[in-house]
C-alpha cells in the first residue's frame, strides 16, 4: 500500500462483520458472485466487491464452465498480509479512519453531497474538496468508502457507469 487513502476500502472490509466473513472465504478458495450470494445477500456481496475491487484487495478469473454454461468471474483475495509504505499528516489520517469506520449520519451527507456533484459533472477532487471546505484526501476517502464510486487521477468516477 503505497496511499493513506488506500487504508479505507480495507478497514470497511474489516470493520464490517459480512464483509470481513466474504474476504475469510475468499481468502481460502475462488468463488464466484452466486457462490457467495447463496451465503449472502446478492447487494452485500455486490457492494463488497466492489469495495474489494477498488482496494485492490481481490483478483479475478474466469472459470471454465461445464458444457453448455456460461463462464462466470470468480473472485480470490489476492494478499494475506498488509505493507504499507506511505507518509501523510495526521489530519488526514484522523480523516481517513473516521471515514473508514464512522457510521455518523453527517459522513452519510456528506457522501450524498458528493454523489450529487459527480452526478452534475463535477467529478474534480480538488473542486469538491473546496466546496465542502476539506481536504483532497477527505474527499478521496469518501469516494473510497461509497461502493459505487472511485478516485481516477484528480478525479472521481462512478463505477455503475464504468
Amino acid at each position: 500500500m503505497n496511499d493513506p487513502v488506500e487504508l479505507v476500502p480495507l478497514f470497511v472490509i474489516f470493520n464490517t462483520d459480512q464483509y470481513r466473513k466474504i474476504f475469510d472465504l475468499l481468502n481460502k478458495d475462488w468463488l464466484t458472485k452466486q457462490e457467495l450470494s447463496e451465503q449472502f445477500h446478492e447487494d452485500i456481496v455486490k457492494d463488497c466487491l466492489l469495495i474489494l475491487k477498488k482496494g485492490n484487495l481481490i483478483e479475478e478469473k474466469w472459470r471454465m464452465p461445464k458444457p453448455g454454461e456460461k463462464p462466470d468471474k470468480e473472485y480470490h483475495a489476492s494478499y494475506s498480509k498488509f505493507r504499507a509504505n506511505f507518509q501523510c499528516n495526521f489530519s488526514d489520517l484522523a480523516d481517513l479512519l473516521y471515514i473508514a469506520i464512522s457510521n455518523d449520519e453527517e459522513l452519510r451527507q456528506q457522501a450524498e453531497h458528493v454523489e450529487e456533484e459527480v452526478m452534475r459533472g463535477n467529478s474534480s477532487i480538488n473542486d469538491i474538496a473546496r466546496r465542502f471546505s476539506v481536504s483532497p484526501s477527505y474527499i478521496k476517502g469518501i469516494a473510497k468508502r461509497i461502493p459505487h464510486m472511485d478516485v481516477k487521477g484528480q478525479g472521481l468516477v462512478s463505477l455503475e457507469k464504468t
